[in-house]
């Protein structure tokens, strides 16, 4: 991974987007994904401690930004014995273009006895040839379909960061989930003429487990929507099974993609 460069370079507290951060609706809007992918680094690098889960991330797309420099800031909300919250918030020199929210819980002993629901393993194998070749834009991350956009069948797609968020970090794994869930969004609300017709505003990732090797995997499980306003479910999942879920909220995209 450290042949490639990063999306961002820091310099002097910003964090510099290189081209290949920006999205595919426009040459000079940075990727929303690596909003969360930022928001994610944040809280790990402030807040991780030992025995300590990454459970939720929430992070509000509320603004598009253009290719500039990024600053990140967070905040200690709670500091319990078995909880902690912390928020962060990313801005530009035009303001505040994001913000997130993430749960850290305390991990203990198993409970014992079955659940009466269990999310069960998807059938669908890790890829073992090349990523699938795109039309037009080409995402800086490979990409495995089950399927064609406009075709039936599951929802499913293998995701695999190629090149390092930040400088030469490594991509850790809940940075690597955190990027991989804004996937949810086109996934749930693709229609079958392979047109995006909601764009998302937000979106939850839930986490039972961190990821397991560079492969996340991301299962549609539904869609609802109802005078513009859309929400969709996903299930996250590595080569060894399910580790969390996705929700998203999203807006129609009445006027332009990638506009709120």
């Amino acid at each position: 991974m450290s042949s490639r460069s990063a999306f961002f370079t820091q310099k002097r507290g910003e964090l510099v987007p290189a081209p290949h951060a920006r999205g595919p609706w426009s040459p000079d809007m940075l990727h929303g994904r690596l909003l969360g992918g930022l928001a994610a680094r944040a809280i790990e690098e402030r807040y991780a401690q030992p025995g300590l889960h990454f459970a939720r991330l929430t992070v509000d797309l509320f603004r598009n930004s253009p290719m500039v420099p990024v600053t990140v800031e967070t905040a200690l909300v709670r500091d319990g014995r078995r909880i902690r919250v912390a928020d962060v918030t990313i801005s530009t020199d035009q303001g505040v273009i994001g913000r997130a929210g993430a749960v850290l819980l305390r991990q203990g002993e198993q409970p014992g006895g079955e659940q009466t629901i269990v999310t069960p393993a998807w059938d669908e194998p890790p890829p073992d040839g090349p990523p699938a070749e795109g039309q037009g834009w080409t995402p800086p991350f490979d990409l495995w379909r089950r399927t064609g956009w406009d075709e039936p069948g599951p929802a499913r797609v293998w995701l695999r960061e190629t090149y390092p968020l930040v400088d030469e970090e490594p991509v850790t794994p809940f940075v690597r989930a955190a990027l991989a869930a804004d996937f949810a969004s086109p996934l749930s609300n693709m229609s079958v003429e392979g047109r995006l017709g909601f764009i998302n505003a937000d979106y939850t990732l839930t986490l039972a487990r961190l990821p397991e090797g560079e492969l996340v995997g991301v299962e549609a499980g539904g869609h609802l929507s109802a005078g513009g306003v859309a929400t969709g479910q996903c299930t996250l999942h590595d080569a060894a099974g399910p580790i969390g879920f996705c929700v998203v909220t999203a807006l129609a995209n009445q006027v332009g993609i990638g506009r709120r």
